[in-house]
């Protein structure tokens, strides 16, 4: 099994191609092909390649599928005896994206 982790936005992912992964909000429109550059271990037949932060040869072509919203989360704030009390939320955005191929670097 070939697959690769990456980082998107500060956060580490697992990609593995032909499949679908929800990751933070990238700031494209929807249908467009991106590479991503910035792989910290790659995996193919067996044999583990790390880099050292990251792995020149390597990178990812995804396609963005669609921009989403996730679950609400809500932030409370309280102080007892105060009388103070504040209910917040917000709906943090995602992007489905789907990992079309990994792409070698001949050296």
């Amino acid at each position: 099994m070939t697959y690769a982790i990456a980082n998107i936005k500060d956060k580490q992912f697992k990609l593995v191609e032909n499949k679908y992964i929800y990751v933070p909000y990238i700031s494209e429109n929807v249908g467009k092909k991106i590479l991503l550059n910035q792989i910290f271990l790659f995996s193919k037949e067996g044999k583990l390649f790390l880099g050292n932060p990251f792995l020149e040869e390597i990178s990812v072509k995804i396609e963005i599928l669609q921009h989403v919203k996730g679950k609400k989360i809500f932030i409370f704030k309280k102080k007892r005896r105060k009388g103070y009390k504040v209910k917040n939320g917000f709906r943090p955005l995602f992007s489905k994206i789907k990992i079309i191929s990994f792409l070698e670097k001949k050296q």
